[in-house]
This record gives C-alpha cells, sequence and structure tokens, in this order.
C-alpha cells in the first residue's frame, strides 16, 4: 500500500497535486453530512453540543501549543506580515498586501468589538500580540491584559512594547484551563482571535468570561468555522495528517454553535467573513516561506532534527495549502470567518 507520508517526506510531490488530493479530502469530510437529512444534520449538531457540554474546557493543549510553537519566532517573522498575526487578514478589493490586509482585519476587530479608549481589555489567546499591541496604540488610555500559554510569545509582545513605547500592556504566560481571571467584574471588554477552536466546553468557558466582564461588559469572538457543520478534528487514519500534526484536539465549530450557549452571554451581533480572505491569508503565508527558505530551513533542522527536517518542510507547506484550500473551497463559501459580540447578561 502507497504511504501518502512517505512520499510527501520525500518533497517529490508538485504542489499542483498536493492540491487535488487536499480538495479530494475536503469533499470527503463533507459527504458525512451532506448524506443526512435536515433532521439528521440537526441531531448531529445537539450531539455535539452534548459532547461539548460533557467536555473538561480544552484538551491536548500541550500537543497544541508545540505543534504551532515549537518553531523560534523567527520562523513566523518571516512567514507572517509585519503585525505578525497568525490569522485571517481582510482582504478587500484594493489590498495589495498581507501587511494592509492584517491592518484591515485589526481595524474591523476593534471596530466590531465597540473598544473604547479607557477600557480595561482581556485578549484570550494572544499570539505573538498582533491585536494586543494594535489596540494598545489606538487606545492608549485602555489598560490591556494578554493572555498566551508561551513564554517566547511573552517575550517577543514584550519587547516590541518596550521598542514603541507601549506602557499599558501586561502579558501572562498561563494555560487557559488554568486561567481564573483577575478577579470578578474587571474588564469592560475581553477579546478572543482564533482559540475558541481549541477549546471543548464552551458553556465552562462563557461562564468564566460573564463572571470577569462587568455587567455591561462584552465579549468579542473570531473564529473560523464551517457555515453549516460542527466536528472534531480526529486522527483516524493516516489522511488525517491535520489533525495529527497541526491540530491536536481542536475543533471546526459549525457557524451557529457558539449560538448555543448563551447561558451567561447574549448574542448582540453576528457577522460572517468569506473563507476568501483566510485563502489569501494562507496563500501570502506560503509565498513568504518559500522566498525566505534559506533562512527558513536552517530553522526547522534545528528545532525538528536534520533527519526530520525536509519532512517537516514539506508538512508546513502542506499546512498553508491546506488552510488556503479549505477557505478558499466553493468560493470561499463553505468554511468562512465567524465574528460575533455577545453582551453579559448577569
Amino acid at each position: 500500500m502507497i504511504n501518502i507520508d512517505d512520499l510527501l517526506a520525500k518533497d517529490i510531490i508538485p504542489d499542483s497535486l498536493i492540491r487535488v488530493g487536499i480538495r479530494s479530502r475536503l469533499k470527503e469530510t463533507l459527504k458525512p453530512f451532506e448524506k443526512l437529512d435536515c433532521e439528521d444534520r440537526q441531531a448531529a449538531l445537539m450531539r455535539h453540543i452534548d459532547e461539548l457540554r460533557k467536555s473538561p474546557l480544552a484538551i491536548a493543549t500541550d500537543e497544541a501549543n508545540e505543534q504551532h510553537y515549537e518553531l523560534p519566532t523567527e520562523f513566523f517573522r518571516k512567514v507572517l506580515g509585519p503585525h505578525m498575526k497568525y490569522s485571517s487578514g481582510y482582504w478587500d478589493a484594493t489590498t495589495a498586501d498581507i501587511e494592509t490586509s492584517e491592518a484591515r482585519m485589526l481595524g474591523l476587530t476593534c471596530k466590531r468589538a465597540e473598544l473604547e479608549n479607557g477600557h480595561r481589555i482581556l485578549e484570550l489567546g494572544c499570539g505573538w500580540g498582533s491585536l494586543t499591541l494594535w489596540m494598545a496604540k489606538e487606545y492608549p488610555d485602555a489598560q490591556i491584559t494578554a493572555i498566551s500559554n508561551s513564554k517566547t510569545q511573552k517575550k517577543y509582545i514584550d519587547s516590541q512594547a518596550t521598542e514603541r513605547g507601549l506602557t499599558n500592556i501586561e502579558v501572562k504566560t498561563v494555560n487557559m484551563i488554568a486561567y481564573e481571571g483577575e478577579g470578578a467584574s474587571t474588564f469592560d471588554r475581553v477579546v478572543s482571535v482564533e482559540m475558541f477552536e481549541h477549546m471543548k466546553n464552551y458553556e465552562k468557558l462563557l461562564s468564566r468570561i460573564s463572571q470577569w466582564l462587568k455587567p455591561e461588559g462584552k465579549l468579542f469572538v473570531h473564529i473560523f468555522t464551517h457555515r453549516e457543520y460542527a466536528y472534531h478534528y480526529e486522527a483516524k487514519d493516516e489522511s488525517d495528517w491535520m489533525a495529527r500534526y497541526f491540530f491536536t484536539g481542536g475543533q471546526m465549530p459549525s457557524d451557529d454553535l457558539l449560538l448555543y450557549f448563551q447561558d451567561k452571554l447574549s448574542i448582540e451581533n453576528h457577522w460572517q467573513v468569506s473563507g476568501e480572505h483566510y485563502q489569501k491569508t494562507s496563500e501570502a503565508w506560503l509565498t513568504r516561506m518559500d522566498e525566505a527558505s534559506d533562512v527558513l530551513k536552517p530553522l526547522i533542522a534545528e528545532t525538528y532534527g536534520k533527519a526530520d527536517a525536509k519532512q517537516w518542510w514539506v508538512w508546513w507547506r502542506c499546512f498553508f495549502m491546506a488552510c488556503a484550500e479549505l477557505w478558499g473551497f466553493q468560493g470561499g463559501r463553505e468554511w468562512i470567518v465567524s465574528h460575533y459580540r455577545f453582551t453579559n447578561s448577569k
């Protein structure tokens, strides 16, 4: 039997064929859902919701952290845009580069979150601080607490804040499972960009957030979703390499999934963003990775070992291709980005 992992590891399959294989896999992902009638689809969604309510807050967080962040920061400085935004940009008709797309999505996020100067803001899962640093500059009288489970990310954000003269940021290194907030009714806003996909028990998570928010506080969430179906990332066989290498313990929420968890927070507004924006972002990351190969290949060898360096170079390229094909599927109408603004209802 041909082992696709072995073929990919040899770096002998052209990108065009890899992309054909990815699109074929995406069709296979949808087939079990598309076979269901409306009653069975809804029943499947309700089973998924019940599973989440019975789950821990998150699973396999250490593995997921290692999969994305064991590479040195320099790798991501070369691949991501200058804002170091490891999530979808926004590409309108006039957007020509990744820097502009990052800035437009950051600005859109702040607008939809209804941030104001003087707010106390908590960012959950801050990554390399693209939003935290943006908020700190745009709202100089705001006080921002940023949560990351990566010491290297904290070090990077702290250095950038010092370099830019920003004094209204506090970065804390803590796993979201263990984070207990800064006290009740502390924050005017909680914002989270592409962290909820790594969580399971939304009921428990949103309850915690409600406690941290002031009574009139609001939560803004940016997540990637499928327009209709929710499912877990599980490595069932060798074809599930995304779950095995890049998204252990994660899930693909449906666009409406969070709306079933309004015990403590009430939805105020809800937006859908075409998957084409993430497709273009992912293609830009792939291009930048290839352009910086002379610098990045030694970093990959240092991280994974020389024996596995070629394989991991291929896996990272495949990851970005898979992201591009996922969000570009059916013209960006199948897998999308979802924005939500909730108000506290306590």
